[in-house]
């Protein structure tokens, strides 16, 4: 065979191998973030430690893509959360607790995944909010958590849908399993919402709904996996839980401001999750009204200046009577940027508690830190985040 004829097609399979390795990719991805805390009540007693993912969640993970073709491409996530403090997983001890999902995603029409994967309030609603994925991150989040603005609950069993981008408005929802042979609707749970951006202007909405999500009861757990929402990572056990909730955001040169309301409605409510700690509740309905404001200001390229104030308004009818607890908390935070990837923190939250009455679920619990012995709470944070 001809010499050049040879070196031809040896350029020619190098190139197609180039191609095809160029069409499909796998990216490892991550975030460290650990930070030296000061509580000033826990259970009693002022405090020091080390805590870890006060912002952001301390997580790693591997996302891919494969190029099918005419638009369409095979997409993956795998995400697992852990603690930079001890090395141990977050999550339960699941493996890929965060996230684990596959699908295909199309040019044209949206993509379908199916796996563990986040609702549509956690997808819309907390990007715009200072909590969760916001800037203030988990430490800002809503007092248990109750409208999974820093998402702690997934949706197992999940086969979600996602639109393309149609000039600013996209859209999705999901519905999660059981996977019980007994009772189809027993631990299922759906989704949905919108977000739409025009300029620096944000607009969303979403809602959640989880029935009979869980199996915790008086404090004990269960240790079930298997429906749409497990107790490992549940904040809330109830018979059915509802959130719905609405936020606008809007950027102006170096300013940004916004405004989240949520509403979450608990039937038959059990257990909340105080302090890392389930504390059982014995009623007939409970809810949260969230109001939250936030705003933050880069004052150099480098540093930026943030706070939010929000305001929960719960009502529990209990089996004994009701109680109109009401949770007042403010946040403030600087973040200095070191790098495009590095940069140190210092964030202050506090939360002041009334209406309570003799309930030990609702003292002051800022986080997932140890519950406050009484009606207030201060954490102030000094920290390091890594993003890789």
């Amino acid at each position: 065979m001809n010499k050049a004829l040879v070196a031809s097609i040896a350029l020619l399979a190098a190139a197609t191998t180039q191609v095809a390795h160029a069409q499909s990719s796998v990216t490892l991805y991550g975030v460290i973030d650990t930070g030296i805390d000061y509580i000033s009540n826990q259970a009693g007693h002022k405090s020091w430690s080390e805590q870890s993912g006060n912002v952001s969640t301390s997580r790693w993970g591997l996302k891919g893509t494969e190029d099918l073709g005419g638009g369409l491409s095979a997409i993956f996530t795998l995400e697992n959360g852990f603690s930079v403090n001890s090395g141990t997983f977050s999550n339960g001890g699941d493996e890929f607790g965060r996230q684990a999902f596959v699908g295909l995603n199309s040019r044209d029409f949206g993509q379908v995944t199916l796996g563990r994967q986040y609702d549509e309030l956690v997808n819309f609603i907390a990007p715009l909010s200072a909590t969760g994925s916001g800037f203030g991150g988990n430490i800002a989040d809503h007092p248990y958590d109750n409208d999974n603005l820093a998402n702690n609950t997934r949706m197992n069993n999940s086969v979600m849908y996602r639109s393309r981008n149609y000039n600013g408005l996209v859209f999705g929802g999901g519905y999660a399993f059981s996977n019980s042979s007994t009772g189809f609707n027993q631990n299922s749970a759906y989704t949905a919402g919108a977000k739409y951006d025009y300029q620096g202007l944000s607009l969303a909405a979403a809602y959640f709904q989880a029935n009979n999500g869980g199996t915790t009861t008086g404090g004990a757990l269960s240790g079930s996996a298997t429906g749409a929402t497990s107790d490992k990572d549940a904040m809330m056990v109830a018979g059915r839980q509802r959130t719905y909730g609405a936020a606008i955001h809007y950027v102006i040169g170096a300013a940004e401001a916004g405004f989240v309301f949520t509403r979450t409605s608990l039937t038959d409510p059990r257990d909340l999750n105080h302090g890392g700690n389930y504390v059982a509740l014995v009623g007939n309905s409970m809810t949260f009204n969230n109001y939250e404001l936030n705003g933050r200001y880069a004052l150099t390229p480098a540093l930026h200046l943030g706070g939010s104030y929000t305001f929960t308004q719960g009502h529990f009818d209990g089996a004994t009577g009701g109680l109109s607890p009401k949770w007042n908390q403010f946040m403030l935070q600087a973040d200095y940027a070191l790098s495009r990837r590095t940069d140190v923190y210092l964030e202050g939250t506090y939360q002041k508690v009334s209406g309570g009455g003799n309930q030990a679920a609702f003292t002051a619990g800022v986080f997932n830190l140890a519950a406050s012995a009484n009606d207030k709470q201060a954490v102030v944070t000094v920290g390091i985040r890594h993003k890789f």
